[in-house]
């Protein structure tokens, strides 16, 4: 993990970027145009954006004028729970690709598991089908706790490559963690600064002095050493390039035992078994 560019390779040999740019609650139009322009600029290879965030149009904008090949970026998007299901699932990826603009995708995730309607398994099969095709390099799921996990291991023909899960210092997912390193899925972070929530705490003031870092930097660095892909949202240029600025120091151990003690199980979003908005 040396740089912006530095990957970890995924089960299926793909190599995805520790680090990337999340655009949830950006804008369309301008706003996310010149958030993921000012990334890819910065050195951003990462982009992750879902159906229903409604910026899609926008990112394939921002990647389509940006100065980078394609293939040197990584592309996420998500399928929303209203479409899940096989066919309607491979219609809901058609749609991104055409607002996205692409001819292939990096990595796409079933964004819940929705217990509720209980369709997950029939949406993966789906996933595997454009995964078989080369329609995507890598497929993964999104907010799966160990049971919905392991319930799809039991059923699937291509293992997941990713499990996104909400991962921060006040809920670091030990649990579902171990799981995914047990089957070689990678674990990735989304809202890891708890979207600004962790900025009072005094354990992260004072290890952040210590190192000369922001908060935001620390809890960013402590997501790469547990060795779990992040992607922070920004708007602002300078703070997109701060939050990529952690690859010039280290955590001690006993620094990233003091910021993993700060765990609480503590959710700013949906739990996956309660989550069943469509």
């Amino acid at each position: 993990m040396k740089n912006l560019q530095s990957t970890t390779t995924l089960h299926n040999g793909v190599e995805m970027p520790w680090f990337g740019l999340g655009v949830f609650k950006v804008k369309e139009g301008t706003e996310v145009v010149n958030s993921v322009k000012a990334a890819i600029e910065a050195g951003y290879k990462s982009i992750d954006t879902a159906a229903i965030y409604g910026n899609e149009e926008g990112v394939g904008k921002a990647i389509a004028e940006s100065n980078v090949p394609r293939e040197e970026l990584f592309i996420t998007t998500k399928v929303w729970n209203s479409v899940q299901g096989y066919d309607t699932t491979l219609a809901a990826f058609e749609e991104s690709m055409k607002k996205l603009g692409l001819e292939y995708l990096d990595l796409y995730l079933i964004h819940w598991p929705v217990p509720q309607q209980n369709k997950y398994k029939e949406t993966w099969k789906a996933l595997e089908k454009l995964y078989k095709d080369g329609r995507v390099r890598a497929i993964g799921v999104s907010n799966f706790k160990e049971h919905h996990l392991k319930d799809l291991l039991d059923n699937c023909e291509v293992k997941p490559m990713v499990n996104q899960v909400e991962y921060h210092p006040r809920l670091t997912q030990t649990g579902i963690h171990k799981l995914c390193k047990q089957n070689r899925i990678q674990l990735e972070a989304w809202s890891p600064l708890m979207q600004g929530g962790l900025f009072e705490e005094p354990t992260l003031k004072e290890i952040a002095q210590n190192y000369g870092k922001s908060i935001a930097q620390v809890i960013l660095r402590w997501d790469l050493q547990n060795e779990v892909v992040t992607i922070p949202k920004s708007i602002t240029p300078h703070r997109i390039q701060e939050n990529a600025d952690i690859f010039d120091f280290e955590l001690s151990a006993d620094d990233m035992e003091k910021i993993s003690s700060l765990n609480q199980n503590q959710r700013v979003g949906s739990d996956p078994d309660e989550m069943n908005k469509f």
